[in-house]
């Protein structure tokens, strides 16, 4: 019986090979372009006795790649930040920001009016506005007088 010594560094650095390249094959990119995978832009949504509102942070996309829809009580932004091809990722020291598409969709409930929906876009800030439908809105009823 033959005694081997056991390298237990070997291992991990074998598994971590073996996970990379499996991350890799999912990703269906190579390393260099990891950096253009798709991201998910923040969104704060909040809402009031009128309306519900969206602002999703989307800095450096250009207002004609973005896509908003309505459709069966769901809203759907989709876009793209592309990377600027002049300047040749070789140069870079760093890339921290994420490039390429997102899509973000929200269940809508019964009270808004999806005819009523309004978009702005300013410094990087893609606001929507929702209306809610008239009878879903609070009224106040007076009290009348006993005669």
């Amino acid at each position: 019986m033959t005694i081997t010594r056991w390298y237990p560094i070997r291992e991990v650095a074998a598994l971590q090979n073996r996970v990379n390249s499996l991350l890799q094959d999912i990703a269906g990119t190579d390393s260099e372009t990891v950096t253009a995978a798709s991201f998910v832009p923040a969104v704060d949504v909040y809402e009031d006795a009128e309306k519900v509102v969206l602002k999703l942070e989307i800095p450096g996309v250009r207002e004609e790649d973005v896509d908003i829809r309505v459709e069966n009580q769901a809203l759907s932004v989709r876009g793209e930040r592309k990377f600027d091809s002049e300047e040749k990722q070789e140069n870079f020291h760093r890339i921290e920001r994420h490039y390429g598409s997102f899509f973000r969709s929200f269940s809508l409930p019964n009270t808004v009016d999806t005819d009523a929906v309004a978009a702005t876009y300013h410094a990087g800030i893609l606001r929507l506005e929702l209306k809610k439908k008239a009878s879903a809105q609070p009224k106040q009823i007076k009290i009348g007088t006993a005669a």
